[in-house]
């Protein structure tokens, strides 16, 4: 029922619904005032009466959602009016009809080049489009092509406006469902973050304060709660990292990395990028959060900033660790440790982007990595 009352197309089928109805009052009008021209008056009538019942029919389908969610009724629907038009031969003779003598069903014929268009969008409207205009140009006649160029025109021009139309709205329609589902989404995140406030983070805080104040064996259990402090901190305040289509939200990826000894900092806004960008990006990062881990000190913190340029990215890594030199970087690579040159360095230069790293001796170590959005 949510789907069906998110649906924008829904207009458009009631249209149509209704449509089919007023034509169907057209064609009847058409034989009235044609009564004294028809040849074969009760081949008339049961031409009508058909009209009339798979108005009915082809009505209460496109007002159900069996008769919307598929092409088989506008199918059907095309082949049915199709053999409408043909019926008219019941009332008049061919050759009545190639000298000028009308389609009985007028207007009506174009309901089933509506009913492809909001199903199957601009494609779907040319072909019914299409096929009714041969229908109609067989009964005719090639010779009176010229004349019926004007009903042609109108019903190719129907079938791409609707269509247009409906593949507009049906996209509306999607984008406006994952709009509701991430706002119920994030209405229960803050939900539940106001729960785990309230209570858990206040718990763990204070399991924190006083293991540090006991001492002792109570230190590791207070170092214990600061992590999980941290990561429910760090779940709380995530948000979906896909974005659209091939693109992901850096900063989402970024969030979770944050620890007891590494703050991430994020603009309130998604930062864009290629999935593969992100993840080399991410997988930088992590490399050079690594190397404060293992190098920059027990007690070194680091930070993660995120900076949204326009056109790029700027990710910087800081720590407040011992910090080292340029040439003992050099000097780690010639000996073989490859995780600066090819995890940090590599991954940044495939993706065509820059690095620039600032570090001295007990001054800390800053990595900068600037990568394009394209």
């Amino acid at each position: 029922m949510e789907r069906e009352s998110a649906d924008l197309v829904q207009p458009l089928w009631r249209a149509l619904v209704v449509f089919r109805v007023i034509t169907f009052g057209f064609a009847c009008l058409g034989v009235w005032t044609r009564w004294d021209g028809i040849v074969h008056r009760d081949g008339a009538l049961v031409q009508l009466g058909l009209i009339g019942v798979w108005t009915v029919v082809s009505s209460v389908g496109y007002s159900r959602r069996w008769g919307r969610r598929n092409t088989r009724l506008a199918v059907v629907d095309l082949v049915v009016t199709i053999g409408c038009m043909y019926a008219t031969l019941l009332a008049q003779p061919l050759i009545d009809i190639r000298g000028g003598a009308s389609v009985l069903t007028s207007v009506w014929a174009a309901g089933p080049v509506l009913a492809l268009a909001i199903s199957r969008g601009r494609d779907g409207g040319l072909l019914g489009a299409v096929a009714i205009s041969l229908a109609l140009l067989s009964l005719r006649g090639v010779d009176s092509a010229a004349k019926i160029l004007s009903n042609v025109q109108l019903l190719l021009v129907s079938g791409l406006v609707v269509g247009y139309a409906a593949s507009t709205m049906r996209r509306a329609g999607d984008r406006l469902r994952e709009a509701i589902a991430a706002e119920s989404a994030t209405a229960e995140r803050l939900r539940l973050s106001r729960s785990i406030h309230d209570g858990v983070l206040q718990v763990l805080a204070q399991v924190q304060r006083r293991g540090n104040a006991i001492g002792g064996e109570a230190v590791e259990l207070a170092r214990l709660a600061a992590e999980q402090e941290v990561a429910l901190r760090t779940l709380m305040s995530s948000r979906p990292v896909v974005a659209d289509g091939n693109l992901v939200d850096l900063c989402a990826s970024l969030l979770p990395l944050a620890t007891t000894r590494a703050e991430v900092s994020a603009p309130a806004e998604q930062v864009l990028l290629p999935t593969d960008t992100a993840s080399e990006l991410v997988a930088a990062v992590r490399e050079a959060l690594s190397n404060v881990q293992k190098h920059a000190g027990a007690s070194a913190r680091a930070w993660v900033a995120i900076e949204d340029l326009g056109d790029a990215v700027l990710v910087s890594v800081r720590d407040d660790g011992v910090g080292t030199s340029e040439a003992r970087l050099e000097q780690a690579r010639a000996d073989g440790h490859l995780g600066v040159s090819q995890s940090i360095r590599g991954r940044i230069a495939d993706l065509g982007g820059t690095v620039a790293v600032r570090t001295a001796p007990d001054e800390g170590t800053e990595w900068e990595f600037k990568v394009s959005k394209a």
